[in-house]
């Protein structure tokens, strides 16, 4: 299966979520005051309509949910595969009738605007039900968690990890990946005293790659923003967050060349840079392994490895996931059909056999990343360890302008290329999360 979802640094579905941001209540639907359990209704002559985005799950995946949800209800299912083209407009055009889809396959960071224009059915009292057991990755849950109320439920995620050349750090000396941030300097040392020349990286990082930049935040205690009550307040002026811009400063000016201090992640292309051995290292998802792969089909998977970023923390960085959730319109007249539909999709028994197992996407929970941990191949273990220390965005319909206008991008760039303190920069970008966050209309 394709991994196109999650080939751009950001979050996903930004376009769409650029023109759904919406002024009035939360949606609304079917939970109660209390805990509720996802009834068990038949639907014998009933059709439950999901709409899928194209090329989150395989075909197979998706015949093995149908065919559980199908013997458990007596529903069919039809199932609509959407394009990413013009997604936006259709779907707040169909969440906006009497008769739209019944389940609907939503980018994680897209369900603060969906939730916010009333188009989603609140989940809340069905949450511990729906869990059944398992420990969600906050990098999903957090983001489907609008005003604490739940409106999505995590269907599958995609973890950034470090890539790297074994091949070429062996040659270094290094035989074994890093388990901490000192392990890390001291093999990125010797990488790059054996890659003598002036445009090599031992770790090219990008000054505007600000996935990998929340990293260094996160790990230092930082936030993005905060919010009390109404109000959100830009986070990055905090003591914890300028020690984590410090820290991505020096790492980034310490192991990738100086012409990436302004780069974009896709200008020049990383994954062609690391390709073209001008890198030891990046970070990326384990889907871009295949565009390395084909960009230079010398390198074998015997040649890479992954790992999750150390942090100064002493534990791995905490990573932000890209991810697909499962979310219910407000207005389908077949809500109990389509909780079910959402209890058989996050199940471990498809997250385990399906979602990992065929299609090859980080499960939706803690303990079923855990599990892939120990089944996976070397060169896919470090992103199932990666997930299990994740992030999000904070959780606004605004937070997408902050990605649209490249703020976010220019702060890190900023402070890596020392065109402003870390201080000053932050102190611009935490005046435009303010406006942006507590904007009106």
């Amino acid at each position: 299966m394709k991994h196109a979802r999650f080939a751009a640094v950001g979050a996903l579905g930004l376009a769409s979520v650029l023109t759904l941001t919406a002024c009035n209540g939360s949606g609304t639907g079917g939970s109660g005051g209390g805990e509720q359990k996802v009834s068990g209704a038949k639907g014998e002559g009933k059709t439950l309509t999901v709409w899928v985005m194209q090329d989150d799950y395989s075909p197979e995946s998706l015949k093995a949910m149908k065919q559980e949800f199908t013997e458990k209800t007596g529903a069919k299912v039809t199932m609509e595969t959407q394009s990413w083209d013009g997604i936006a407009t259709k779907l707040t055009t169909a969440l906006a009738t009497d008769t739209p889809p019944d389940v609907l396959d939503l980018g994680n960071t897209q369900v603060a605007s969906y939730a916010s224009s009333g188009g989603l059915m609140d989940l809340t009292s069905y949450a511990k039900d729906l869990k059944q057991g398992q420990e969600w990755l906050p990098g999903l849950e957090d983001p489907s968690t609008v005003d604490g109320r739940l409106y999505a439920v995590p269907g599958f995620a995609a973890a950034r990890a470090v890539i790297y050349n074994k091949t070429m750090w062996e040659k270094a000396g290094v035989r074994k990946a890093p388990k901490t941030h000192a392990e890390l300097t001291a093999d990125l040392a010797k990488v790059k005293a054996a890659n003598k020349a002036s445009d090599f990286s031992p770790f090219y990082l990008p000054g505007q790659h600000w996935a990998t930049g929340l990293q260094f935040i996160w790990d230092a205690g930082g936030e993005i923003a905060t919010k009390t009550g109404d109000k959100w307040a830009g986070g990055f002026g905090s003591a914890k967050a300028q020690a984590g811009l410090a820290d991505f400063k020096k790492f980034q000016n310490a192991y990738s060349a100086p012409a990436s201090r302004t780069a974009d992640p896709l200008n020049p292309d990383q994954l062609q840079v690391f390709a073209d051995g001008k890198a030891g290292a990046i970070t990326a998802t384990s889907g871009q392994i295949a565009q390395i792969q084909k960009a230079n089909p010398k390198l074998t998977d015997a040649d890479l490895g992954s790992f999750p970023l150390p942090g100064t923390s002493g534990t791995a960085q905490p990573v932000m996931l890209g991810g697909a959730v499962w979310g219910v319109a407000a207005k389908s007249k077949q809500q109990d059909l389509a909780l079910q539909w959402m209890k058989i999709a996050a199940s471990p028994g498809i997250q385990d056999k399906w979602i990992v197992g065929h299609d090859g996407w980080n499960p939706n929970s803690s303990g079923a990343n855990k599990r892939a941990v120990d089944k996976a191949t070397p060169l896919k273990k470090g992103f199932f360890e990666a997930a299990l220390n994740s992030r999000a965005t904070p959780a606004s319909p605004k937070w997408a302008s902050l990605e649209a206008d490249k703020s976010v991008n220019q702060l890190f760039s900023a402070v890596a290329s020392g065109k402003k303190s870390p201080a000053d920069a932050a102190r611009i970008f935490d005046a435009a999360v303010d406006k942006a966050l507590n904007a009106t209309g």
